[in-house]
């Protein structure tokens, strides 16, 4: 298919009106491209852009796309549980999941370089999605879901948005890209994942770093300190949800550094993991703002840590803005 270059005149997707009529026509050149019988494999990781793509080509071509999920250990709480429920058995989706945890993490252990970490996790999955790619016969194209910024940061040298650069070459040079959302914004993205049915949990889904959680577990990364990371990420969640900050705070996480300090249960002197809390708001990410969040709220968050998470005795929020903090810690 003809690269497709956003018009300068293209109307914004901002109705249900306006995503049905971008839909049927993205129907109509998935199939002109792909034709009667070819089959599609995609990287789905169940993040915004990967889930609209995904539900656009099954409208387009059912079973002929194979999504594959790869968890790699790193996703927050209750994410490959989602993936599989709304793709399996709610679209039935020809899905394919892999469980990669313990690849990952024996990989990941005693690695405390933020960007050797980056390096693994990255490596890692183009290995086990090759792996994937390779057992998947008569499959001639690759989807993507890459977004227009993507294009306009790939332009301007910023990054590469073509995940097939680092296939092996004989996975690679087999595939023709098809990438059906490239000329939509964010917010368009959002506005055609509602318009195909997707549920607004996965739709309105928050930035997540590529790595995952591997960057919120500072430092080398443990399987007790990462699932502290995740216990008092959902927590977070679900109290910003329960409180209406959930479409209000553009980022909010849970991070857990790789020191303990002293406290105090049960009358005994305890060394456990301190859990500090991020929550900011930003345009584009280049600069953010701390949010301010209600006593009332945080205490309810502490306290909920304090009970349910294991091996955490202190509970921090965080009141720096980028600059001089970078929104993340690695």
């Amino acid at each position: 298919m003809a690269e497709i270059r956003r018009p300068d005149d293209m109307v914004r997707i901002t109705t249900p009106e306006l995503a049905e009529a971008f839909i049927e026509e993205q129907i109509q050149a998935i199939n002109e491209q792909v034709g009667p019988d070819g089959k599609v494999l995609l990287a789905l990781s169940g993040g915004v852009d990967s889930s609209v793509c995904a539900a656009l080509l099954l409208k387009a071509i059912g079973d002929r796309l194979i999504s594959v999920h790869v968890n790699h250990g790193l996703l927050r709480k209750g994410e490959p549980e989602q993936v599989i429920e709304v793709f399996r058995n709610q679209l039935k989706a020809n899905l394919v999941y892999v469980d990669a945890t313990d690849r990952f993490l024996d990989k990941l252990a005693g690695v405390s370089d933020p960007e050797e970490k980056r390096h693994i996790i990255g490596n890692e999955f183009i290995e086990v999605f090759a792996e994937e790619a390779r057992k998947a016969e008569g499959v001639d194209f690759l989807g993507q879901g890459t977004i227009w910024p993507d294009i306009l940061e790939s332009e301007a040298g910023i990054k590469a948005h073509h995940n097939a650069g680092g296939l092996p070459d004989d996975i690679k040079d087999r595939f023709e890209l098809v990438e059906p959302v490239k000329i939509l914004f964010k917010d368009e993205v959002r506005c055609v994942g509602r318009a195909l049915g997707l549920p607004e949990s996965m739709v309105e889904r928050q930035p997540f770093p590529g790595p995952g959680l591997g960057v919120r577990c500072v430092g080398a990364i443990t399987r007790d300190r990462l699932e502290a990371v995740r216990e008092s990420d959902a927590i977070l969640r679900e109290e910003f949800d329960n409180a209406g900050l959930a479409g209000k705070v553009w980022q909010y996480f849970t991070v857990v550094p790789p020191f303990t300090s002293t406290g105090i249960k049960d009358g005994k002197r305890c060394d456990d993991w301190m859990v500090i809390i991020r929550a900011v708001n930003s345009v584009d990410a280049t600069a953010a703002t701390v949010e301010e969040i209600p006593y009332e709220l945080l205490f309810r968050i502490r306290d909920r840590i304090f009970k349910e998470v294991k091996g955490v005795n202190r509970v921090l929020y965080d009141l720096s803005t980028k600059e001089p903090a970078t929104i993340e810690y690695e």
